[in-house]
C-alpha cells in the first residue's frame, strides 16, 4: 500500500459542459483531458485525487465527440476538496484554456438524500449539423426524404469489436435539410441538421452519410464538416433534446470559501453565459 496520508475527500462535485471549436475539433480526446488537467492547474481549482501509486486528478468525460468533430456540448465531471462558486469556476477555468476549448456552462452537483443521476445516463441523443459542400440543397433535401422512408439502412463499419453491420436509420429520431442555414452560409452548400439517438454500438454522423449515399447517391465532393450542438435526454413528444444539467441546477447559496460571493437565492448568476441545450 502507498505511504503517507489519504488524499483530500471530494467536497464538492462540478458539471461543466464545454465547446470544441474551430482548429481544436482536430485535438484529440486525450489532447483535450491534458489540455483541462493544466487548466484547472493554472487555475488554482482545488481537484481532488485519487489515491494509490499514481494519484490521478478526479475528473470524468461522458460522451465525447470524436477527432474532427466539432462540438458545442461536450460535458465532464470535476470532483472537488472544497466547495467553489460554479460562476468563478466557470471564468477561471475559461480563462486557462486554449481558444477553441471553451467552457459555457458550470454546474453544482445536487447534495441530500437522494443520489444524483450519472451525467452519462442522462446523454441519450446528440442533435447534429453537417456542412455538406458542394451539394445542392435540393439534392441534399432529396436524400433526407428517401432516408427517412427507408424501413431500415444498414451499413458496416470496423469497430473494436471487429467489423460490425448495424441499422442507422433506425437511431435517426429527426432529420432535415437546413435551406436557411445554407443560404446565411459562405459558399454553396447544403446543411443537415439531425437528431440521433446513442446506441450500442454508436451511429455516427459519418454512418448516416454512408447511409444517405446507399439510398440516394448522395457523394459530397469534399469531407464534411461536422457539430455536434447538443446532447441530452430525448423528448418524445416533441422531438428535442433537453438541457442534461437542468436537474443539477441549485437554488442554495454555496457554503465555504466562496460563499460572499456566491450567486442570488434564484442562483441564476451565471445564467446569461449558459447556452441553452438547443442552441
Amino acid at each position: 500500500m502507498p505511504e503517507g496520508p489519504a488524499p483530500a475527500p471530494v467536497t464538492q462535485r462540478l458539471r461543466v459542459r464545454y465547446a470544441k471549436r474551430g482548429r481544436l475539433r482536430f485535438t484529440s480526446h486525450r489532447d483535450i483531458s491534458r489540455a483541462v488537467e493544466r487548466a484547472v492547474r493554472r487555475a488554482g481549482i482545488p481537484v481532488a485525487f485519487s489515491a494509490g501509486f499514481t494519484p490521478h486528478p478526479k475528473i470524468s468525460y461522458a460522451g465525447a465527440a470524436a477527432t474532427g468533430v466539432a462540438s458545442e456540448a461536450e460535458y465532464l465531471e470535476i470532483g472537488l476538496t472544497e466547495t467553489r462558486d460554479p460562476a468563478r469556476v466557470r471564468a477561471e477555468l475559461d480563462a486557462a484554456l486554449p481558444d477553441g476549448l471553451d467552457i459555457v456552462d458550470v454546474v453544482a452537483v445536487r447534495t441530500g438524500q437522494a443520489k444524483p443521476s450519472a451525467l452519462a445516463d442522462r446523454l441519450h441523443a446528440s442533435e447534429w449539423r453537417i456542412r455538406l459542400d458542394g451539394v445542392s440543397h435540393d439534392d441534399a433535401a432529396a436524400a433526407v426524404t428517401a432516408f427517412l422512408d427507408a424501413g431500415t439502412i444498414e451499413v458496416e463499419r470496423l469497430t473494436k469489436k471487429g467489423r460490425r453491420r448495424f441499422d442507422v436509420r433506425a437511431a435517426v429520431s429527426a432529420c432535415e435539410a437546413d435551406r436557411r442555414g445554407a443560404e446565411a452560409a459562405d459558399a454553396p452548400c447544403a446543411i443537415l441538421r439531425m437528431v440521433v439517438r446513442h446506441t450500442t454500438p454508436a451511429v455516427r454522423p459519418d454512418d448516416i452519410l454512408t447511409g444517405l449515399r446507399q439510398v440516394a447517391d448522395l457523394a459530397p465532393p469534399s469531407p464534411p464538416l461536422v457539430t455536434r450542438l447538443a446532447q441530452g435526454p430525448l423528448d418524445a413528444g416533441t422531438g428535442g433534446l433537453a438541457d442534461p444539467l437542468d436537474p443539477d441546477r441549485e437554488t442554495d447559496q454555496p457554503s465555504g470559501d466562496d460563499a460572499a460571493t456566491a450567486p442570488g437565492p434564484s442562483g441564476q448568476a451565471a445564467s446569461a453565459d449558459a447556452v441553452s441545450a438547443r442552441p
